[in-house]
Formats: structure tokens, C-alpha cells, sequence
């Protein structure tokens, strides 16, 4: 076993990211190729508990080197941001059944984790150049309103409302996860370019594992 990991660059060639296909949200950024896959390597601890969480421990226990299996280039946003705006010549065409239930169960677990986070950290954080100085509620708000806003749209959902009580989130959740069955069961692409249900799924786990990490990293508790 290895961990099949692909490194991303902007057309410009500014910022690189670097992500493993089987483990939805695992993905770092950098100015080059090489630091993009040395932060995507020294997360690989920080991932356990959302293996844990969808109960993949074993499996991700057992994983081995990190094995780049594509280098490629992908979209302007990259040069941008240095996160994954395109699938992978790896994520192209629908998922298995198997495959789906399984990143599923990853995305939920990142779900879980970032709601955990959230719950622990103090509500204000460290201030920073990162995300303006924002505190805890604002990244929750965010990530919240980036997957109500615009990702869950890309397959049909839409959001509940304004009003984001633990109930709304949970009932968005498993539309959005629904529709994604749904679509790749079809085989069709979300709304916008590039947009693969592998992708999808694996851009959606990375921003929430992505803001759950600042959390954690400027707790002040």
C-alpha cells in the first residue's frame, strides 16, 4: 500500500498543492513543489483522527510511503490560494459504489472533527495575518456559508435559510451528501467547470479539515 499523493501546480508555476486521492481533505500547499509536499507530509498525523473517526484507522495505520503518482497542472485559483481546483486524471470519471460510501464516510468524519474543534477552541483565537484576525463563530460561519453558498449548489442544494441551528446543519449535510449519490450515480458533473464528484468531495473535506487546523492552531485556551 502506498499513499497515492498528486502535486498540483498553478499555471504560473507561484503555488503548488499537494493531496492524497484516497484520503479526502489531506492536502497542503506551497511555493514549490517541494514545500507543498513536505506540508502535505507533515500532516499526516493530524489526519489520523479523521481516519479514526470513519473508521479507517487500520487502513490508514497501514498506509505507506507517500508515492507521487501524478504532476500535473491545474487552474489559475492554484497560483492564487495553493489548494486543488481541479480533479486529478484519478478522479474523471464517477466512483465506485465502494469507493463513494468510503470517501463519504471521510468527509463525514471531517464534518465531525471540524464541529469538534469548534466546540473546544476558545472563541476568540490568535490574531494573524491569516482570515483577518477571525474568531472562532466567523470561521464556523464561514465554512458553513462557503458549503451553503456555493459548494453544496454545485449538485442542486440549496440552503435552508439564514437560520444555521445544529439542526439545519445536520439536514444540509446529508442533502448535500444525498445529492452527491445522486450525481455520481448518473454520472454527471456538478454545476461549473472541473467539478467531478471526486473532486467535489475532496475539496469540501479539505476546507473543513483546512479551517478546523487554524482553529486548533490558534486556540487560546
Amino acid at each position: 500500500m502506498v499513499v497515492r499523493t498528486v502535486i498540483q501546480h498553478g499555471p504560473k508555476g507561484k503555488k503548488v498543492a499537494a493531496f492524497a486521492i484516497d484520503w479526502p481533505g489531506w492536502s497542503r500547499g506551497g511555493k514549490t513543489p517541494e514545500r507543498a509536499f513536505e506540508a502535505f507530509a507533515s500532516y499526516r498525523d493530524r489526519y489520523r483522527p479523521i481516519a479514526r473517526y470513519a473508521g479507517l484507522e487500520s487502513e490508514f495505520d497501514e498506509a505507506g510511503e507517500l508515492e507521487i503518482v501524478e504532476d500535473h497542472v491545474g487552474v489559475g485559483s492554484t497560483d492564487f490560494w495553493g489548494i486543488s481546483f481541479a480533479p486529478s486524471s484519478f478522479e474523471q470519471a464517477p466512483m465506485t459504489e465502494d469507493e463513494l460510501e468510503r470517501k463519504l464516510a471521510l468527509l463525514e468524519a471531517a464534518w465531525r472533527f471540524f464541529d469538534d474543534v469548534a466546540a473546544r477552541v476558545s472563541p476568540e483565537l490568535e490574531k494573524g495575518p491569516r482570515g483577518g484576525g477571525r474568531t472562532r463563530d466567523e470561521i464556523v460561519r464561514h465554512v458553513i456559508g462557503n458549503e451553503w453558498g456555493d459548494l453544496a449548489r454545485k449538485v442542486g442544494v440549496s440552503p435552508p435559510g439564514d437560520v444555521r441551528t445544529p439542526e439545519a446543519v445536520r439536514s444540509h449535510r446529508q442533502a448535500y451528501v444525498a445529492a452527491m449519490r445522486d450525481y455520481n450515480a448518473q454520472g454527471k458533473m456538478g454545476r461549473g467547470r472541473n467539478w467531478t464528484m471526486g473532486l467535489l468531495l475532496r475539496h469540501t473535506a479539505f476546507h473543513v479539515l483546512d479551517h478546523a487546523w487554524e482553529m486548533e492552531d490558534k486556540d487560546l485556551s
